[in-house]
């Protein structure tokens, strides 16, 4: 006789089934550390408990033991956070930058590079040293099988993730894409999120969610837990699904004080209503 699951537990069948199919769930170390947790083993261990797919990393200097905390609690190492600075004078970027992505080879690792300095009224005249920093970056990359990611930052060159994608489309290595990270789309705008995301779509490789105030303004009330804020951040999801991406999600907590332990069982309850809700569509 067959046997006929009950609805919820169909339903949870199947959520788990895309969640697990579709995207990978991290957290970024901008959450991970506090009092009681500090090294990179600590915070490896602590997201590995509390169901975190990985961690995300900044730095550049110290690459060998970020590796080991993953590797040790069997957790993926997800993006590490670094940056190039446009300047007068020329791009310039962490002296340890390129010897780090090296280090990453055979990991399909992600290396986040934000684009620092002031956005230009026109890039037309500045966008040229940029793309051919990246150019050289990304073709380093590729020697180790690294991809690269631009990451929006409010108030940098490229603080919108249109930036980031005008950027890639013009350097034009596959290995470079863009990020689309909620508070900061949030921060400096905040409209059109099909539109920016359709247009992201072709060179998206990563995606940073985190709770939000509809109407917020400073950083306490764009970057809370998931599971608290007024934005409602399934339409997010919701596109991600209608665009058949399915890259990895990373968790936001900068600045949110507190235990990271409590704030982070936070957001993954959060996590799971939204799936739940995602699920029930």
């Amino acid at each position: 006789m067959k046997t006929l699951l009950a609805p919820s537990l169909s339903i949870f069948l199947a959520l788990a089934q895309f969640c697990t199919a579709e995207w990978e769930f991290f957290a970024m170390d901008t959450g991970t550390r506090d009092g009681q947790t500090r090294s990179y083993e600590q915070q490896a261990a602590l997201v590995k408990e509390l169901g975190f797919a990985g961690i995300g990393y900044t730095g550049a200097g110290r690459i060998p033991e970020m590796l080991a905390a993953v590797d040790k609690h069997e957790i993926k190492f997800h993006p590490v956070y670094n940056g190039i600075e446009v300047r007068d004078t020329g791009v310039t970027h962490s002296p340890n930058l390129e010897d780090a992505i090296t280090r990453l080879s055979g990991r399909k690792a992600i290396v986040w590079l934000y684009v620092g300095g002031r956005r230009p009224a026109d890039p037309t005249g500045t966008d040229a040293p940029v793309i051919a920093k990246l150019q050289s970056l990304a073709d380093h990359a590729a020697k180790s099988n690294v991809r690269l990611a631009l990451y929006p930052h409010a108030g940098a060159y490229a603080d919108r993730v249109q930036d980031c994608v005008r950027l890639a489309k013009a350097a034009g290595r596959r290995n470079l894409g863009v990020t689309f990270n909620l508070c900061h789309f949030l921060k400096v705008d905040g409209k059109d999120l099909g539109k920016r995301l359709e247009e992201a779509a072709p060179h998206l490789f990563v995606v940073t969610i985190n709770g939000a105030d509809r109407d917020g303004t400073g950083w306490n009330t764009l970057i809370q837990p998931l599971d608290a804020g007024t934005y409602d951040v399934l339409p997010v999801l919701q596109k991600l699904k209608d665009l058949q991406w399915n890259g990895p999600i990373g968790l936001q907590h900068y600045g949110i004080r507190g235990s990271a332990r409590e704030n982070l069982a936070r957001s993954m309850s959060g996590w799971k209503k939204l799936l739940t809700r995602l699920g029930a569509q």
